[in-house]
């Protein structure tokens, strides 16, 4: 029997994670006893030692890396005391003024007697907790709670150069965090299904992760929320995005159901986008119009970018019609139509790398040009995409590594070299004449500590490096093309998962082999 049998069942677990360290406290006795206290459970008779909290003391703690939850307070004694919990992806944001969007980050609380206080819902590594009433207040720990998906990563990228392999691992931690009940752009801020922001995340997961269920979920959320002909997210270029990812999803996975199930969905929303190309061949997409932020305010820049996500719509949306042995006719003329207007870059990245991968025209000038600026965290996956593997796996090492030099264990919705000019680390105090990385940068919707450092965008670099220098696509359903590229790297060798079981590889200057599960189809 099973009591919870009719509900609907959470795809994510809990864990408890201690205190890594203390970074400081004022007016708190025997601090030391949370760091590494895996207790969770309170107790009512004596213990000899615990954390008691004066009027007015606090404590700042870190759990070691950002993780998805909160956290659970073990008070000792009467309880009924008043604590204030601050939450931080950065030690700034958790003992400065938060910004409340999206996750609630500060937060004033009653402590309940002979009982546990669990709170948060957020992604976080930084937590200040401290006595805002008028008498002392006995604790017996401070646990982390996490919230997340338990999955294996089964996919794996390890090379030459460890500090690449680093950025793998952390930028699939990174998609990680964000893949909650369904998919987030960013588990702090925002906690949204946002489907244009999604398509590098599905890159991410499909690199991996076996278990890529949360994908199609997310999907269907998505349709569900809108009719074929109403724009994804009210953006219409949102709905170009989401062709283009269900064509991906379908060749990793060969999840025909899927595509059987929503054909018509799909026929629809692509007939409606065809209205959106000119007779001269120019995208005439209606608002609300979004490329990225940076290029928001550059019209003839976001013009070019939207010209190529239309023409890479068509071109995935043309394939899953054919697939469905439906009509794609209209969406061919489409695409022809589209490849006739090239429009120019207006020296933007995010649009010349758009160009080039969809065929429009090969705009690598503009990605070579000044190479580690213009670059976002978004767009930087494209960007990599679009460019020979060398130079990208240098951009990988300067911009993404960039992020871990300031103490991030998650990548971020945006980042710029020149900020960390005389700047701190998110994992330090802000300290008197350096610039704060996190409060004192960012731009458009991000500013300051509204700023996410855990955004599922930015995971680009873990699908760049296993589908270009690992070498491994899906070309069609149940095949797969073994290429590896390794740049400048001596070695190269990891996995991709797939439904049918995992493909490794492992490749040198001298050649490379491979083993695959049954039934994949290895072409070439």
């Amino acid at each position: 029997m099973n009591f919870n049998s009719q509900f609907v069942k959470d795809r994510r677990r809990r864990f408890y994670r201690p205190v890594k360290r203390i970074l400081r406290a004022s007016g708190v006795e025997n601090a030391e006893l949370l760091v590494g206290n895996t207790a969770y459970q309170p107790v009512i008779h004596y213990v000899p030692e615990r954390v008691v909290f004066r009027p007015g003391g606090k404590v700042l703690v870190d759990f070691g890396n950002a993780f998805h939850g909160g956290v659970k307070i073990d008070p000792f004694g009467p309880g009924n005391g008043r604590i204030r919990v601050k939450f931080g992806e950065s030690v700034s944001e958790a003992v400065g003024p938060s910004n409340q969007d999206c996750s609630r980050k500060d937060a004033v609380l009653d402590l309940p007697m002979s009982g546990s206080l669990e709170y948060g819902n957020t992604v976080f590594r930084f937590c200040e907790i401290a006595n805002v009433g008028e008498t002392p207040l006995e604790c017996l720990n401070v646990t982390g709670v996490a919230l997340e998906c338990d999955l294996e990563v089964t996919g794996s990228f390890e090379s030459s150069d460890g500090r690449l392999n680093e950025i793998w691992k952390t930028a699939v931690r990174t998609v990680h965090l964000c893949m909650q009940d369904y998919i987030y752009d960013g588990a702090k801020r925002d906690r949204i299904v946002w489907m244009g922001d999604m398509h590098p995340e599905v890159r991410g997961i499909l690199c991996a992760f076996s278990d890529t269920s949360i994908i199609r979920d997310s999907f269907g959320f998505l349709m569900r929320q809108s009719g074929p002909e109403q724009p994804m997210n009210n953006i219409y270029t949102y709905s170009c995005w989401f062709i283009i990812s269900v064509w991906d999803y379908y060749l990793a996975t060969g999840d025909r159901q899927f595509l059987e199930a929503h054909g018509e969905y799909f026929r629809r929303m692509l007939a409606h986008y065809v209205r959106f190309v000119g007779e001269d061949g120019s995208e005439n997409i209606p608002e609300r119009r979004f490329l990225d932020w940076p290029n928001n305010d550059d019209q003839a820049a976001k013009h070019a970018g939207i010209q190529a996500l239309l023409l890479w719509m068509m071109q995935a949306g043309e394939k899953i019609l054919k697939e469905l042995d439906l009509d794609a006719s209209a969406v061919t003329a489409a695409k022809e139509l589209l490849l006739r207007h090239v429009p120019d870059p207006a020296g933007r990245k995010a649009p010349a790398a758009l160009m080039t991968l969809t065929g429009l025209a090969d705009r690598q000038d503009v990605l070579y040009r000044d190479p580690f600026r213009g670059v976002s965290t978004f767009y930087g996956y494209y960007m990599l995409l679009a460019q020979e593997t060398a130079p990208a796996l240098e951009l990988i090492r300067r911009y993404w590594g960039g992020m871990l030099d300031c103490g991030a264990t998650s990548f971020w919705e945006d980042f710029d070299l020149d900020w960390t000019q005389n700047a701190g680390r998110i994992d330090e105090l802000p300290a008197p004449g350096k610039k704060d990385i996190h409060a004192d940068f960012g731009a458009y919707c991000y500013k300051g500590l509204r700023h996410s450092l855990s955004h599922g965008w930015s995971c680009g670099p873990a699908p760049f490096l296993s589908e270009r220098v690992l070498g491994v696509s899906f070309p069609e359903p149940g095949k797969v093309l073994i290429r590896p590229d390794l740049g400048d790297l001596a070695w190269v060798r990891g996995v991709v998962p797939t439904p049918r079981g995992l493909v490794t590889v492992e490749a040198d200057s001298k050649g490379f082999r491979c083993d695959l599960p049954p039934g994949l189809i290895r072409l070439g």
